[in-house]
């Protein structure tokens, strides 16, 4: 690499939690500049998941809580990306860096719950952390297909780079 590496730019931690992680969550969610209309859906689809889990159980759920635990269910640990060995294409199963794993994670959640069913988006986003945080849904087949596609190429892992 020729240039330096940028520098790491640092978000503002949210105004009702204070969570760095709930602004990256809210800035990936965001669509056409519109923050406040993602901070709307996403602190609707926590309310709507405490009401939900709140239901079947006595004691009060924190939303946050849930959110958090469906974050850590749906993120990755290995991948596989693409090396070129002597005019052969290979899938290297690789390690997850701590940034791209939260990442990947934040950016699965959000499309898997743009692609569900539901009316509105905070229906949409409260049953996929709903679901993550139970151990189902589109985000975490989406990481069990990449932990299965990685364990299957585990035999080209020698070309690691």
């Amino acid at each position: 690499m020729r240039k330096s590496k940028p520098k790491k730019r640092y978000v503002l931690p949210d105004p009702k939690f204070g969570d760095t992680l709930v602004t990256k969550f809210v800035n990936n969610l965001m669509l056409d500049g519109k923050k406040s209309v993602s901070y709307k859906i996403f602190y609707g689809a926590l309310e709507l998941v405490e009401e939900r889990l709140g239901k079947n159980s006595d004691e009060p759920v924190s939303g946050l809580d849930v959110w958090k635990k469906a974050l850590n269910n749906c993120t990755p640990a290995v991948e596989v990306k693409s090396r070129r060995v002597g005019g052969a294409t290979f899938q290297v199963p690789m390690e997850v860096r701590p940034e791209r794993k939260q990442s990947l994670g934040i950016k699965w959640m959000i499309m898997f719950a743009r692609k569900r069913n539901e009316k509105t988006m905070i229906e949409r986003l409260a049953g996929e952390i709903i679901a993550a945080s139970k151990g189902e849904g589109g985000a975490m087949k989406k990481k069990d297909d990449t932990h299965r596609m990685a364990e299957a190429n585990k035999a080209f892992s020698h070309f690691r780079f």
